[in-house]
């Protein structure tokens, strides 16, 4: 029976099972396979990451009274007062594909800000090609911003949250 469990661990990573990921990856021009099933982790990365730079934002007008800094961080869910010192750490999209902040329509956020972060903690889901991708931290810390919308298009590398890892 032991023998049985072993081999179907191994298949796993068989390279005839990972040959059609790689082929996948090749044909849709993927830099990375994050696949989880049934407690299995598989993750295939090639090559040297693309660096996408994004479109320049619309400039807004300021309203009267406010400066140019108030209104650049309107728009995304941040917490005032957390000063970057060299322990604030952004986390960016591994992927390209869509941000969803929460496992379901009618659910609360994977994390909010304020909230403590361990490097397994769930942040957010990219969809790619159908497949939804939980993504973990990575870090250990405190969540000051959510840098991205609900359900949007993101590339890779994109900011998506600023950690403070100093408490």
């Amino acid at each position: 029976m032991a023998d049985s469990k072993e081999r179907d661990e191994a298949a796993v990573f068989d390279a005839e099972r990972l040959r059609p990921l790689v082929a996948l990856m090749k044909e849709h021009e993927l830099n990375e396979i994050d696949w989880r099933q049934r407690g299995e982790r598989i993750r295939i990365r090639r090559g040297v990451p693309a660096v996408f730079s994004e479109m320049p934002m619309p400039v807004r007008g300021v309203p009267r009274g406010a400066t140019a800094g108030e209104v650049a961080g309107a728009d995304s869910q941040t917490e005032a007062g957390a000063a970057d010192n060299g322990t604030v750490v952004v986390i960016k999209s591994p992927m390209v594909g869509t941000f969803y902040q929460r496992p379901s329509p009618n659910t609360e956020p994977f994390v909010r800000v304020g909230d403590h972060i361990s490097p397994d903690t769930t942040i957010c889901i990219i969809e790619a090609m159908k497949v939804f991708n939980e993504i973990p931290a990575d870090v250990s810390g405190r969540v000051i911003a959510v840098l991205v919308d609900n359900e949007t298009p993101v590339d890779f590398g994109r900011p998506l949250f600023k950690i403070d890892t100093s408490g």
